[in-house]
């Protein structure tokens, strides 16, 4: 089981940008693949994007091509997920999640995931 650990939400202004970091810890094997979610009181979780562990591939959601990005760093097992150009609707609690397997959009496949970082960015 692997466990993670989301950090680096706040409050920024709309245009700033913000990093979110999410260290994972246990047996991440080179299947694995961790995304980022977010979700707003109401709304379902949101598929923000995804990279799988063994080759780096990246996957971004439409609503945020080309403002957000999602890196890994194999040495200290973290996954980071910089947000540039940031916009009110991208309000939300950011969620990071693990699964052994290669990246899915849909929440429900994954079976870790950390306690959330809100994000806040004000117009």
């Amino acid at each position: 089981q692997v466990h993670v650990v989301e950090s680096g939400g706040g409050l920024v202004q709309q245009g700033g940008s913000l990093r979110l970091s999410c260290v994972a810890s246990g047996s991440i094997f080179s299947s694995y693949a961790m995304s980022w979610f977010r979700q707003t009181p109401g709304k379902e979780r949101e598929f923000v994007g995804g990279i799988d562990w063994s080759d780096g591939t990246a996957y971004a959601a439409d609503s945020v091509k080309g403002r957000f990005s999602i890196s890994r760093d194999i040495t200290k097992n973290t996954v980071y997920l910089q947000m540039n150009s940031l916009k009110p609707e991208d309000t939300a609690v950011y969620y990071c999640a693990a699964r052994g397997w290669s990246v899915s959009v849909r929440h429900g496949d994954y079976n870790s995931w950390g306690q959330g970082t809100q994000v806040t960015v004000s117009s």
